[in-house]
């Protein structure tokens, strides 16, 4: 259940926090719906929460969706952000169900998933909203990623635009697997992609309710991946718009080298080939990366890493027991043989990891 706290549907203006300053919305654009979604991130709220007061776009609004936090976030926000709307879930309902139950309670033209650690600048919006709003068949767009520790370079959540290799390894334009790029401006033209980050991701709120969202099997995890291969093969594309620009700290929830991120990471990763993959490719694809999770799984056991190994065969045991009781539970596509945008016809381990390629431009050249 999801209950409404500080409820101001027809918002015109965003009150006056601390910072004192007002917003006034206006009707001549279409509205956005920048929905946070929290789990004691009270921290991150506090630090980031007035770089987004602070954007310029005017119809708004902003929106706290709470996944049943144990700390003090929402009587915060109550406290110090009155204007802001809150959703209060009455459980941790991972990040795809819990944007699930927000947004289907949200009316507005367009939504932005944002991260709670992301700080934004103040024109975040603009160049986004007027780039969907020039191509209809636009369903998702993420701004450029930079990274908040280090803000001349891309952020691995994204980076500018995400790709897919064949065998279904994601990387992006300025991160490759760890590599994360220095941004020289070398990716700075609009370009459509594979998948927008769900750190900040401008979605069509109709497109993503005739779609069903994200897929809430998933719980967290390459769940926008899954959402955005969707969206391609319904006949939308998916775009990366570099002129915005946001700061994202990154594991804030599930830190790097955590076994459970691993875990859901792989087992997400299988799910999503088998549901979306062509039935011709399917079966080999799937059984390729077997082999080569498995190479991983034993390599990182043998370097002292017991917990990469398990998570990883727990994660293959769980796939295949979804594929015999749980696919039911998933949004499966109406599977076609579209041409994908950001799709790498090649194996990104073998260009990273035998031809020592580290940069994006090194493997898919000056896209």
């Amino acid at each position: 259940m999801t209950d409404y706290i500080n409820k101001d549907p027809l918002q015109q203006t965003i009150t006056d926090n601390k910072a004192g300053e007002d917003v006034i919305s206006s009707s001549k654009h279409p509205q956005v719906a920048i929905v946070i979604l929290n789990w004691n991130g009270k921290k991150y709220l506090e630090q980031f929460l007035p770089s987004v007061l602070s954007s310029t776009y005017g119809n708004k609004r902003i929106i706290v969706a709470d996944n049943a936090s144990s700390d003090d976030s929402v009587s915060f926000l109550q406290q110090y952000y009155p204007g802001v709307e809150i959703l209060a879930n009455s459980s941790n309902q991972g990040f795809a169900k819990g944007y699930n139950t927000a947004l289907k309670q949200i009316e507005s033209d367009y939504y932005v998933l944002l991260n709670s650690d992301v700080e934004v600048e103040p024109g975040w919006i603009e160049p986004v909203i007027d780039l969907m709003e020039s191509d209809k068949k636009i369903a998702a767009c993420q701004p450029k990623i930079l990274s908040y520790a280090n803000k001349m370079q891309f952020e691995y959540a994204g980076a500018c635009g995400g790709w897919l290799d064949k065998y279904g390894y994601p990387f992006s334009r300025g991160r490759v697997f760890d590599v994360c790029e220095i941004d020289t401006g070398a990716y700075d033209t609009v370009q459509a992609c594979f998948w927008a980050s769900g750190a900040a991701m401008f979605v069509r709120a109709s497109i993503y309710q005739e779609l069903k969202g994200l897929d809430e099997y998933f719980f967290a995890h390459q769940e926008e991946i899954d959402l955005c291969w969707r969206m391609q093969m319904a006949g939308y594309s998916i775009y990366v718009q570099p002129a915005s620009v946001v700061y994202h700290v990154g594991g804030g929830t599930l830190p790097k080298g955590n076994s459970l991120k691993t875990y859901l990471n792989f087992r997400n990763n299988l799910i999503m080939l088998y549901k979306n993959l062509p039935y011709s490719t399917a079966f080999f694809t799937i059984g390729s990366r077997f082999v080569l999770d498995a190479v991983a799984a034993w390599k990182s056991l043998l370097l002292g890493d017991a917990g990469y190994f398990f998570a990883i065969a727990k994660a293959h045991m769980h796939f295949i027991k979804w594929i015999f009781f749980y696919q039911g539970k998933s949004i499966f596509p109406d599977k076609t043989n579209k041409p994908l945008s950001g799709w790498y016809n090649g194996l990104i381990i073998w260009e990273y990891f035998i031809k020592k390629k580290r940069k994006f431009s090194e493997i898919v050249g000056n896209k």
